[in-house]
């Protein structure tokens, strides 16, 4: 069967045709959804519109390293990743079901161990758990300013208010800011990253890829150590304190020069610190804004905080896999599939703003969220549990330095006229260069 993804994106994106994109090889993860066919939509995406800006002849996508590249690609050599994961985080019994905690960054798990009222020990969290009903906890450690999501049946989420939001919102929703805004080159786009794990960092990650000068700006203390060499590669990375004058009066200054914002905030949580849309284009007229949330931006849950593990537990993805594997727990996909689908359509949006914009002046936003994605992957239907994972055996992988050590990295799904992704700068730690052009 024909997947319906690639008719879909392209109506999102919009009228202008994406450059023609060459398939080569395939794959098929194993899931009860079919996640192969979304990131090779997904990735030819941005591919189109990457060769459609820069003119480009000949655009190729290997399906099988599409798919490969939905999941963590970096292998080091003679030293290790640290796990992505904390300990506690995870699915747990509640008393009427089950309910996912997310317990990675320390705040968010934090407040999850002062609403479970125990330690940060797996036994304790468990059992502390099993005393709540599953929609009350969610409740209450979001409320408590943690992360947490019930799981919910494909049917329950289509009839949750949220649910229905979600239905209701494009996958990619454009606003029109006037025109005036001059052409740039690609290798001259200044793209500025307020992103973390993961749609972010991959969307900004493919830019920074293919010419974009991609600035990375994180907060005081926050780190991501598991996805750091994953997805820093090409970009340069500073830190800033956006609630201190000196770092905002730099931020201003950034901004002023930047063609393309992306940002992950939760609605609402950018405005908070004085940058709400009015403020970002008074700021810089001629920005591109992209950005990204993870519930949708309208419905109860526009301004919840979440992540591609906590969305597929409330949209029924984690459910449908637990009941067509006969499992007897939560199923989810094989791989974040909604983060990294999520990250290439933005880039696929951010660039096919580029094109727009040096055509005519016309200024451009667009707004993505992990659950719409996660709508467009079903309907692409759900059955019965099937694929293969990818062996590394015959993927050739390429050398790399990183801030780390040596590793090493499959060949990139994406060719332009010949040529894969050429990185200006090697994955690294946060916040080692100046908040600087």
């Amino acid at each position: 069967m024909t997947s319906p993804f690639p008719i879909q994106i392209a109506r999102a994106l919009g009228a202008e045709p994406p450059a023609p994109v060459t398939h080569v090889d395939s794959a098929d993860l194993p899931s009860c959804y079919p996640v192969s066919a979304l990131a090779s939509a997904s990735v030819g995406a941005a591919a189109g519109e990457l060769g459609a800006l820069i003119g480009a002849r000949d655009v190729v996508v290997d399906d099988r390293l599409a798919s490969l590249w939905f999941d963590m690609t970096l292998q080091p050599q003679g030293w290790a990743l640290p796990s992505p994961w904390d300990a506690i985080a995870g699915v747990h019994r509640a008393s009427d079901g089950w309910i996912r905690l997310h317990t990675n960054a320390p705040h968010h798990r934090d407040a999850a161990l002062r609403v479970l009222g125990c330690g940060p020990d797996k036994p304790a969290v468990a059992a502390a758990v099993s005393d709540w009903a599953r929609g009350d906890l969610e409740t209450a450690i979001v409320d408590a300013g943690g992360a947490a999501a019930a799981m919910h049946g494909v049917a329950d989420w289509s009839a949750h208010p949220q649910g229905r939001a979600v239905a209701s919102e494009p996958l990619i929703a454009w606003a029109d800011h006037g025109t005036g805004a001059p052409p740039v080159a690609l290798d001259q786009v200044r793209v500025l990253d307020l992103t973390r794990v993961l749609a972010g960092p991959v969307a900004t990650r493919f830019l920074a890829g293919f010419g974009a000068r991609v600035l990375r700006i994180d907060p005081p203390g926050w780190a991501e150590p598991g996805v750091e060499p994953e997805v820093t590669i090409g970009k340069r990375r500073a830190g800033l304190d956006l609630t201190r004058q000196s770092d905002r009066a730099t931020f201003d200054a950034l901004l002023a020069q930047a063609d393309v914002l992306v940002h992950g905030y939760r609605p609402g949580a950018l405005a908070g610190l004085g940058y709400d849309a009015q403020s970002l284009r008074a700021r810089a007229p001629q920005l591109i804004d992209i950005s990204l949330s993870a519930y949708g931006h309208s419905g109860p849950w526009a301004g919840r905080r979440g992540f591609d593990s906590l969305v597929q537990m409330s949209c029924g993805i984690a459910a449908e896999g637990m009941r067509r594997s006969g499992a007897d727990v939560p199923l989810p996909l094989p791989v974040q599939a909604l983060d990294h689908a999520t990250g290439y359509l933005m880039a696929a949006a951010a660039l096919r703003a580029l094109r727009q914009r040096n055509a005519g002046g016309r200024i451009r936003s667009a707004r993505l969220s992990l659950a719409r994605t996660a709508a467009l992957l079903m309907s692409g239907g759900a059955r019965d549990l099937r694929g293969t994972a990818i062996p590394p055996e015959g993927v050739r992988t390429l050398p790399e330095d990183t801030g780390w050590g040596p590793a090493r990295r499959p060949h990139f799904p994406v060719a332009v006229d010949g040529r894969g992704p050429r990185w200006r700068h090697p994955a690294g730690p946060l916040r080692v260069d100046p908040a600087a052009w």
